[in-house]
């Protein structure tokens, strides 16, 4: 079984859990809102990468972890002329060795949103 997380960032709308811990495996899906409001932070791919990467690290502290114990990152952005400074921004947050990354270039579900992401990381305690 697995057990929400509480992380003080503002639930979706949608019928899903942002943060989820089983065991000592902690999954996150993060896109660039405000955690406080639910606002889509708007702006360039590095100003949305950067609430991004924040929310993540806000969401692990909440469950025991870190973004330092993060194993694997799913990335989807909407256009591939992001990814450069998707990963400027990346290297802000992570150093290595860096988590096992795919990155796919898709359509997203809501307008005005350039990345998404999904990560998973080990938790330091259960």
């Amino acid at each position: 079984m697995f057990e929400k997380v509480e992380t003080g960032i503002t639930a979706s709308r949608a019928p899903l859990s942002g943060t989820v811990k089983a065991g000592r495996i902690v999954r996150s899906v993060h896109i660039a809102k405000n955690p406080e409001t639910g606002e889509l932070v708007t702006g360039d791919i590095e100003c949305q990468a950067r609430q991004v990467f924040s929310n993540l690290r806000q969401a692990l502290e909440a469950a025991g972890s870190t973004l330092a114990a993060v194993v694997q990152i799913h990335t989807y952005l909407i256009d591939r002329a992001d990814a450069a400074g998707m990963n400027k921004v990346y290297r802000e947050f992570f150093t290595p060795p860096y988590p096992v990354r795919a990155t796919v270039v898709t359509e997203l579900l809501s307008p005005g949103i350039r990345l998404e992401i999904l990560a998973t990381a080990v938790c330091s305690r259960d």
